[in-house]
């Protein structure tokens, strides 16, 4: 069966050129906490925060020329990790020699790409080496150093930290806080999670933090009292997702949930940053005047979708929703009206914008949100830039080196094409040969290896790697098998690649492929085909997929949304 497809729908790439003034909370803006405690009051902040826009990977390096900047040069990069002089470059790609660092580990929910891991409240710019040094080891404070340049330290943890963990990270004092309140937020933004990993967070209690983990973020809160950096990071944040880090605004929130003052009622009115007050003027919460959202680079022949939730207050009536100017046509939204009640609710209304380019070239229009009873209206600069489909060759991988009976490091050849990232695919397989897991990470362009320390005796592990650009991934390379023989894989298997098209995926292969086994995440087979061929369409219901060939070693992932 032949498919022939035009147009992919993803997630936004949107970016952020210019803020104008402060985007402090406003009055109201933590009214459904007041008159709260316990467990009521965390929950009601979850709610609050939980709802906001979900920007995509590729486009933090967008953002963090406005969220983490130093105060006195705009184009150095204010590094939490390291000293180190790091500049960005004005293109929105990524800086050489940094990454993009979850400050709460993505493995701790086991690595899935859901709204915690691209969430601007706890991703930061981080030193490359003191990232890999960090890795997914839990904060504490550290009694003997294995890592330590000056700012980060990584290494065994002082008695009755580390949550049974041996290795922990610890920021230097000027940052503690920092990272205390954004474990405070990501604890109560994502309290519904299952977590994977729990050192510092469990799956039994609503405080969701452990209680040597709270003692210990909690001096640290305490030690290291919000910045100016900080406040500025949530503003600037504020912009893009459309939510706030309230353990910045309201320093003493976090007492009343895990600290001295628990158990007792909340009032935001009551403590510092304010935003607990009400006004009956109708005004909208968010998006605020002169926001500029930027989609980045998309490729001829897809479409990206950003919501953007309208948050208003005290509106009488529905509000109005127009695109107008320049290149208009290239942009569109979900609807033209937008309901009082749903702009005034407290989770706000989604509205779908969508670029959707015919035409290559930079393209730019204006957002306007009006009527609803506010004095005036709501402009949002929208621009986006339109370029070729890629083309992308496949990399070599190389064989692990640095192998031990617990770990290794995985490496390939550096792409001669212009990239956004690379993608490193790791499978194990227990000792009877049965796939025990398949996992995607992602690496910077400039990476060339990633270290694994998970490896279990008996075990056998494949790794392939792929490029990504505007959405479209390069067909595989050789697999590299790691088992109880050695090293093997430097030949190239037969290529595969996978199109994603709506409710499945169509295959590119140069030659047929062999008997292909599709299997779900429980390990159960679901679908065998006889003889997998170039574009064949695999229509399957919405889950994540593990499928493989007679032709090749390597697992494909598939994921159905």
């Amino acid at each position: 069966m032949r498919k022939i497809f035009y147009c992919l729908t993803i997630a936004a790439t949107v970016v952020l050129l210019r803020f104008n003034a402060s985007a402090s909370a406003p009055a109201g803006y933590y009214k459904s906490l007041n008159g709260l405690s316990g467990q009521a009051l965390k929950d009601a902040v979850h709610n609050l925060i939980a709802p906001h826009t979900v920007v995509t990977y590729n486009s933090l390096w967008y953002y963090f020329p406005s969220t983490d900047h130093m105060p006195d040069n705009d184009s150095r990069v204010w590094d939490m990790y390291s000293d180190n002089a790091y500049y960005y470059n004005g293109s929105g790609s990524a800086v050489k020699g940094m990454n993009r660092e979850h400050s709460f580990p993505k493995s701790w929910w086991g690595g899935a790409v859901v709204d915690a891991y691209t969430d601007l409240n706890h991703l930061y710019p981080s030193d490359g080496p003191a990232n890999l040094a960090k890795s997914n080891h839990p904060l504490g404070e550290v009694s003997s150093a294995t890592f330590d340049n000056g700012v980060s330290k990584v290494g065994t943890p002082v008695s009755g930290e580390g949550g049974g963990s041996g290795t922990v990270f610890e920021p230097d004092d000027r940052y503690k806080g920092d990272f205390a309140r954004t474990y405070f937020y990501m604890a109560t933004c994502y309290q519904d999670y299952t977590w994977k990993y729990t050192y510092m967070v469990n799956n039994s209690t609503w405080k969701t933090l452990n209680d040597w983990s709270i003692a210990m973020l909690m001096k640290w809160s305490r030690n290291d009292p919000v910045s100016d950096k900080e406040t500025s990071r949530n503003d600037a944040v504020y912009k893009i997702q459309n939510n706030r880090n309230p353990f910045i605004d309201l320093p003493q929130l976090a007492e009343y949930i895990w600290g001295n003052k628990a158990g007792q009622v909340f009032n935001a009115n009551d403590t510092t940053g304010g935003g607990g007050g009400t006004t009956s003027k109708p005004e909208l919460i968010t998006p605020t005047q002169g926001t500029s959202l930027d989609f980045g680079e998309v490729a001829l022949g897809k479409s990206i979708d950003y919501t953007v939730y309208i948050k208003g207050k005290n509106l009488t009536n529905d509000l109005s929703v127009q695109l107008y100017r320049y290149n208009y046509e290239m942009f569109s939204t979900n609807v033209t009206k937008i309901p009082r009640d749903a702009a005034n609710s407290s989770e706000g209304y989604p509205l779908t914008v969508t670029y959707a380019p015919t035409a290559l070239g930079s393209h730019k229009a204006k957002l306007l949100l009006s009527d609803g009873g506010l004095t005036g209206s709501i402009g949002v600069e929208l621009a986006a830039t339109c370029l070729p489909v890629p083309s992308l060759s496949a990399v070599k991988a190389l064989p692990a080196t640095d192998i031990t009976d617990s770990s290794y490091v995985a490496n390939w050849e550096a792409s001669p094409d212009t990239i956004d990232s690379y993608l490193l695919t790791r499978t194990v397989y227990d000792g009877n040969g049965n796939l025990t897991s398949s996992e995607t990470y992602t690496m910077t362009p400039d990476q060339t290896s990633y270290p694994f320390n998970d490896r279990k005796a008996g075990e056998k592990h494949t790794y392939y790697v792929q490029t990504l650009r505007l959405g479209y991934t390069s067909a595989a390379s050789n697999v590299i098998t790691l088992d109880v023989n050695g090293v093997t894989g430097v030949n190239a298997d037969k290529p595969l690649a996978l199109l994603h098209i709506d409710g499945g995926v169509v295959v590119k292969c140069s030659e047929p492929l062999g008997q292909a086994r599709i299997y779900n995440t429980a390990g159960q087979l679901v679908r065998t085909i006889a003889n997998l061929c170039n574009d064949d369409a695999i229509i399957l219901p919405e889950g994540v997929y593990i499928m493989t060939t007679a032709t090749s070693r390597q697992a494909s992932k598939i994921v159905i949304r």
